[in-house]
């Protein structure tokens, strides 16, 4: 009995205090590479022959979306480009679409595939039809930024042979709604922070999907992406970073994309991001017998340390419950570590948008901010765990791993 005690206490500690330091380790990553990576550099954009780029659109069931996407591309101040529409099987209408889009914008290709087979490999085909070295991959519901390409190009010409990808600033457009003004917090205070410290640290655990920029020779050189995992901006980072490519992260880079508006459509896309980063655990462990690969352990910890919290927040508060005194000794203790916890939380995210309002500025939403940690911490514990015996399943499996069009929430102006 006395065992089991002392394992719950240290379960309670863990929970505790893992969100507790990983939000201080976070704040002062952000703030370091603001410091001395973003504050101060700008880019002369006349000064530059800037090379040709192809712009990557992979498709499926866009109908909706992919004509204001590409019509932005097309307009793009950027001086050397050409767009590639993959449509990966899609069933309604899509393809008609890009039909009549190549034939109103020149540097429009489009390729069309018979049958759905994920996103990876459509991909795969817009990298071997490329004619440019350095590849922008978009999403079709996204909107990039005017100046987000020359941004990205700037890291593959200045700062080393070895930079092998470089992720952009994803932003939320939709903004009318409680759950997308959350997410618009999360993009603030989680994506950005961590992106900002894993960069800090060197290693990054993803490119963003929505938005990043490749180097043609990094992709050949680790085989292209993997077509049987279900997040190939996951697994296609870990791959780079395994053969020693570098990646970046640009916060000038900004995309304004769509996110999902109901419950429904953020459980279904948050499944498919942990069982992606979980798929990427179970195919990347061997890394801790190389000691070539030992800037990647952190990275790889550290997303175990979070599947592991997940599942013992659960154990803890079932525990809680049929042990406690009390139902208000069970009250008092989970309001005591809210409280701490929700403070903390509410500072990283206070320091994130200082940081990103230079870019795009979110603080009139910190108003929402006291529903966040509840959505987000419920939310990713139980992704977490549905997701694990789903990434398993997947690992045992293989084949391609398919998509689904999401839910791209309202098109509202911001």
């Amino acid at each position: 009995m006395e065992f089991i005690h002392f394992s719950v206490g240290m379960f309670s500690r863990f929970v505790f205090f893992y969100p507790f330091i990983m939000s201080l380790f976070w704040m002062a990553g952000a703030l370091l590479f603001y410091l001395y990576r973003e504050r101060h550099e700008s880019v002369d954009f006349e000064s530059i022959n800037w090379p040709m780029v192809s712009f990557v659109v992979p498709c499926y069931n866009e109908k909706s979306t992919i004509s204001e996407t590409i019509r932005h591309l097309s307009e793009m101040p950027y001086p050397k480009k050409e767009i590639i529409a993959i449509n990966d099987g899609s069933t309604d209408g899509t393809a008609e679409v890009l039909e009549h889009l190549a034939r109103q914008y020149k540097a429009l290709r489009v390729i069309n595939c018979a049958e759905n087979c994920g996103k990876a490999n459509s991909l795969h085909l817009a990298c071997h039809a490329a004619n440019a070295e350095y590849l922008i991959c978009v999403d079709a519901d996204a909107i990039l930024d005017s100046d987000a390409a020359y941004y990205l190009v700037y890291q593959f010409l200045h700062k080393g042979e070895r930079v092998g990808a470089v992720t952009g600033n994803p932003r939320v457009r939709n903004r009318s709604t409680l759950l997308s003004k959350l997410q618009i917090v999360e993009y603030a205070s989680i994506v950005g922070s961590i992106k900002r410290t894993q960069r800090m640290i060197g290693k990054v655990m993803t490119v963003s999907g929505v938005v990043v920029a490749f180097r043609k020779k990094a992709l050949v050189d680790v085989g292209l992406w993997d077509r049987d995992m279900i997040t190939e901006d996951i697994a296609v980072s870990w791959k780079l970073q395994r053969r020693f490519w570098d990646i970046r992260y640009e916060p000038r880079a900004l995309c304004w994309m769509l996110v999902p508006e109901t419950i429904r459509g953020i459980w279904k896309q948050r499944l498919r991001w942990a069982q992606g980063g979980e798929e990427v655990l179970l195919r990347h462990g061997s890394i801790f017998l190389d000691w070539k690969q030992r800037r990647l352990w952190p990275i790889y910890v550290e997303q175990c340390a979070s599947v592991f919290w997940s599942f013992s927040w659960l154990v803890l508060m079932i525990w809680k419950q049929f042990t406690a005194q009390s139902w208000q000794e069970h009250v008092i203790w989970l309001s005591y570590a809210s409280f701490v916890l929700v403070a903390m939380s509410f500072l990283q995210l206070l320091t994130a948008t200082l940081i990103d309002s230079k870019h795009d500025d979110v603080r009139r939403y910190l108003l929402v901010a006291c529903w966040y940690p509840i959505f987000y911490w419920m939310l990713s514990t139980l992704v977490v765990i549905v997701a694990f015996p789903k990434a398993v399943r997947a690992r045992l499996r293989g084949g391609y791993a398919v998509w689904a069009s999401p839910d791209r929430g309202t098109n509202k102006p911001l």
